[in-house]
């Protein structure tokens, strides 16, 4: 396999074309390809994953010398595509830019480690968004890590972990420590370091138990109205109506696939993504017809039968549960539900509630 630069690239924009990408959007990615045909030039013009990650650094712009926010994004994608491309042997349009994944690290050794650790968690068929909760925090540390000027994991020790710890509360409240110790502890295992395990076990964060709290019966109203009325699109309709009335997480919504639905008992069948456990949703009538419409006459056409794609090319399954978060959230925008976060977390903790009510005899909803 031609691994330079100019070749990857030209496979790159090929892809591109055949996914049917705008040409302003295609020539974005050229500027950023002759950007780094250039930089690669004096090694020989071969990529690899430590050259891409010293190109995605150069965040800074020539013209203002101050930060810029459009080449890190312009940069970090390519990269990703291109790192993308060594690990496969081919183009996905659809892997998480490097952006949106927090920082990465640059080092030899960290970018191997990152490499292997999500080869090791898509060998163990973990869900996408776990892949991408751990990966994450494990490549925060990685980086940490070398802005202290270390480079190598045998140099690190438990009090790195704490440090690293500590470090994180200027930026997250320490109520949700809890999360990130959780999504970090399955990488530090996977390193075969037993003494940094015991480091982040001995750090004593614990779990805050919030108590959710549910929509108002009025609130709710309005949301249903809204996906009844033709206010928002068929999609956002379906999916919406999907976290509200069935409680689905935002990982099944992303992988339900159209041989799931049973439309002739109207029912979901499925295997949870988190637990793995296989359940049977019914489809209560109006989400049955908003699935219906999106699927008839809103999805676009083509191969791949995930149930739920992007509007605009490529039209490709939605990448993790933001993707899903920015469709319940403008729905609830549209229908005049303000100041309440609609991720699937409580809509899901909702719909719990509401069957409850339900069950004996509480408010019940025309849906």
């Amino acid at each position: 396999m031609d691994t330079t630069v100019i070749q990857i690239g030209a496979v790159t924009v090929a892809a591109l074309r055949t996914a049917d990408y705008m040409e302003s959007t295609i020539r974005n990615y050229q500027k950023s390809i002759s950007a780094l045909t250039r930089f690669a030039a004096d090694r020989g013009g071969v990529y690899s994953p430590a050259l891409g990650a010293e190109f995605a650094a150069m965040t800074t712009s020539p013209r203002t010398g101050g930060f810029s926010a459009q080449r890190r994004f312009d940069y970090g994608r390519i990269v990703t595509v291109f790192d993308s491309y060594l690990r496969t042997g081919r183009v996905d349009l659809a892997v998480r830019r490097r952006g949106g994944g927090g920082p990465w690290p640059a080092s030899d050794e960290f970018v191997a480690l990152d490499a292997a650790w999500e080869a090791d968690m898509a060998d163990r068929g973990l869900a996408p968004a776990t892949r991408a909760a751990y990966g994450r925090v494990a490549r925060s540390y990685l980086v940490f890590l070398e802005d202290r000027g270390i480079d190598s994991l045998e140099e690190t020790d438990a009090a790195s972990i704490l440090a690293f710890l500590e470090s994180l509360l200027t930026r997250w409240a320490k109520s949700s420590l809890f999360w990130v110790v959780s999504n970090f502890r399955p990488f530090l295992k996977f390193t075969g370091r037993r003494e940094l395990v015991d480091a982040v076990n001995l750090a004593g964060v614990k779990r805050s138990q919030t108590i959710l709290p549910v929509l108002e019966d009025a609130d709710e109203q309005r949301v249903v109205e809204a996906c009844a009325t033709g206010m928002v699109s068929a999609r956002d309709a379906a999916i919406t109506l999907l976290a509200l009335l069935t409680g689905l997480r935002a990982c099944d919504i992303i992988a339900l696939r159209l041989a799931d639905i049973d439309w002739r008992s109207q029912t979901i069948g499925i295997v949870q993504q988190k637990t793995k456990n296989p359940v049977t949703l019914p489809l209560p009538g109006l989400l049955a017809v908003a699935l219906a419409s999106y699927v008839l006459e809103e999805r676009p056409a083509g191969e791949d039968d995930h149930v739920f794609l992007r509007s605009v090319a490529p039209f490709i399954p939605f990448v993790d549960h933001a993707s899903i978060y920015k469709v319940t959230a403008r729905t609830f925008r549209t229908a005049g539900v303000i100041g309440v976060k609609a991720g699937t977390r409580r809509l899901r903790h909702n719909a719990a509630s509401r069957m409850l009510r339900a069950a004996v005899g509480g408010v019940k909803f025309s849906v």
